[in-house]
């Protein structure tokens, strides 16, 4: 595991979160042991039957009523106990998916709390494995792996009785034998975990990099990376290949340990048989009901072993599973500030991505309380990573965060969530009126959203639903951002929609929500960071100026310049002179 990646719990620590989660199905698990032990011993009685029967036929003593005696009981003990392994399955699957739905809630709520960063840096495509690929290989498991593990031990412990039961030579000759299997299991155990843990691995950096490859569609296709991300969506394609062949390769390997198993088992009872039957100290039957019995638990004992290989991919997943379920919540730093006049004071930040170079070394900034600073500079100046880390998206390697306890980040990548329109507005206010939501809409210019939807507040909107244009989905982010009523507001190009067709409208309703607190601006147009008490210019990681919007196109610095540019594109796309809002 890498340092970035989610952790994966121990097979320990599993053990007792599975075990805490029983809690209340303990004495279900119980009866299905029960039920196990009644089931595998009634399955022993055919072979002891047919032994007795060959021994009355030797002897000619066998009638007719005899043969329907040992017709009839093996009639009554394999209904008998198919009826026991089928009751046993069901209710072991039972409790065994009641236990599982229970670590899927969990883990859904875990992950939909963790913190961003921590997110981030492993990947969502991680994520959505454990969420997805994990647990239907665990669910996958339920119906054979706990009924197998009950029956099958059960199954060799009943047997190697009954095998004692006729002569102990016999259940000495299958014990004697039983250490190969053990072998086996020692082997796989030893390949298996990794490979299959390998192989889970892989299927998350799969899915990541087709998820940023669906993601980032546009800036792929705009920047010509198709070919670049084809190749290594199928690098990634591969690994899941390769290690999924050495997974069935091993299951290979599995498999003729087990046949030489078999064989060594049935050798060594028969050869048993023939010595004891020559020396006159056991019976053709006996030995014939010890062939019948140890064939009867070759079945079982492979089984067992190949259940242990489904139970290793199916931990592989649980682990997983349970180690995101079971993340520690970071308790709540109080929020601080500089002073009464900052409400944001970073002193000598530093920050990179995972190994990369140092985006931040020794930033500072303040941003006093009450004010709105808009940070501009060209594209990969560190302007979106800038808001993230004060926002606490991303955690600085070094230096000091002070900021307010509520904030709110709006980037240009807006989300409508499936659902009413109502509850995309109250996930930030959940107490929030009709009343609180129409002057939100208003305040944003909104209103009039509600009158083209044909359900009012009530219409389903995202997916599956009636669907916004992007500028609308920015009204609702801009309209849930004035509900959640932060002390400071962070838009990262929050009001770039694209066409900037309705740029003006978007810079009202921006104007709107930083009214009366203190705003954060990524300002993707210069004309929104003229109107900001403050500007901020960086530049490959640092800060270069900083100033009113006057004091910086005085200066005739960078921002200066820039300001420019933007007067003359201004000028050629608006050869009227007429202001554009």
């Amino acid at each position: 595991m890498t340092a970035d990646a989610l952790p994966v719990a121990s097979g320990r620590d599993t053990a007792k979160e599975v075990w805490r989660l029983s809690h209340g199905h303990r004495l279900r698990l119980a009866t299905v042991g029960a039920l196990g032990i009644v089931s595998t011993g009634v399955n022993v009685i055919p072979p002891l039957i047919i032994g007795f029967l060959v021994d009355r036929v030797r002897a000619g003593t066998a009638d007719v009523g005899t043969v329907l005696i040992v017709a009839a009981v093996m009639i009554l003990s394999a209904v008998l106990g198919a009826a026991g392994t089928a009751v046993t399955i069901v209710l072991a699957t039972r409790v065994y998916h009641t236990i599982l739905a229970a670590l899927r809630e969990q883990l859904v709520a875990r992950a939909m709390t963790l913190p961003q960063h921590l997110v981030e840096r492993a990947g969502t495509g991680d994520l959505i494995s454990r969420t997805s690929d994990d647990v239907t290989a665990v669910a996958d498991a339920a119906p054979a792996v706990i009924p197998a593990l009950t029956v099958t031990a059960f199954t060799i412990v009943v047997s190697l009785g009954g095998l004692a039961a006729l002569e102990w030579p016999y259940a000495v000759a299958f014990a004697v034998v039983l250490p190969v299997y053990f072998l086996v299991m020692r082997w796989y155990l030893r390949i298996g975990p990794r490979v299959y843990g390998a192989e889970r691995a892989a299927m998350s950096a799969r899915a990541q990099q087709i998820l940023e490859s669906q993601r980032g569609y546009a800036t792929v296709l705009g920047l010509g990376l198709a070919e670049q991300r084809h190749q290594t969506v199928m690098a990634a394609s591969w690994g899941v290949a390769i290690w999924t062949l050495r997974a069935r390769a091993v299951q290979v390997m599995l498999s003729l340990r087990l046949n030489l198993g078999e064989c060594l088992s049935l050798v060594t009872v028969l050869v048993v048989g023939f010595v004891l039957i020559d020396a006159d100290a056991s019976t053709v039957g006996a030995a014939t009901a010890a062939m019948l019995l140890v064939l009867r638990l070759l079945g079982p004992v492979n089984e067992l072993v190949f259940v242990v290989d489904d139970l290793q991919s199916a931990l592989a997943s649980l682990n997983r599973m349970v180690g995101v379920a079971t993340i520690p919540e970071e308790a709540d730093e109080p929020a601080v500030t500089a002073d009464p006049g900052v409400a944001v004071r970073l002193q000598d930040i530093g920050f990179r991505y995972g190994d990369g170079p140092r985006l931040f070394d020794n930033l500072s900034l303040d941003v006093p309380a009450g004010q709105r600073v808009a940070v501009v500079g060209a594209s990969g100046a560190g302007k979106t990573t800038l808001a993230a880390v004060i926002a606490g998206i991303h955690l600085p390697d070094a230096g000091t965060v002070a900021q307010p306890g509520r904030t709110t980040l709006i980037t240009q990548e807006t989300h409508v969530f499936a659902g009413t329109l109502r509850d995309n507005l109250t996930l930030a206010a959940p107490g929030a009126t009709d009343h609180d939501i129409h002057a939100a809409l208003d305040a944003t210019g909104a209103a009039g959203l509600i009158d083209l939807l044909p359900d009012g507040l009530d219409t389903t909107i995202g997916t599956g639903g009636q669907l916004l244009t992007d500028a609308q989905a920015q009204q609702v982010a801009l309209a849930r951002l004035l509900l959640a009523d932060p002390e400071l507001a962070i838009l990262d190009e929050a009001t770039a929609e694209a066409g900037s067709t309705h740029a003006g409208l978007l810079d009202r309703a921006a104007d709107a929500v930083l009214r009366g607190r203190t705003g954060l601006v990524i300002a993707h147009r210069l004309s929104q960071a003229a109107t900001c008490d403050r500007i901020v210019v960086m530049e490959h990681g640092r800060i270069i100026e900083t100033g009113t919007h006057d004091e910086l196109v005085a200066a005739g610095g960078v921002y200066g310049g820039l300001w420019s540019a933007w007067e003359a594109g201004q000028s050629t796309n608006n050869p009227s002179g007429r202001t554009r809002s």
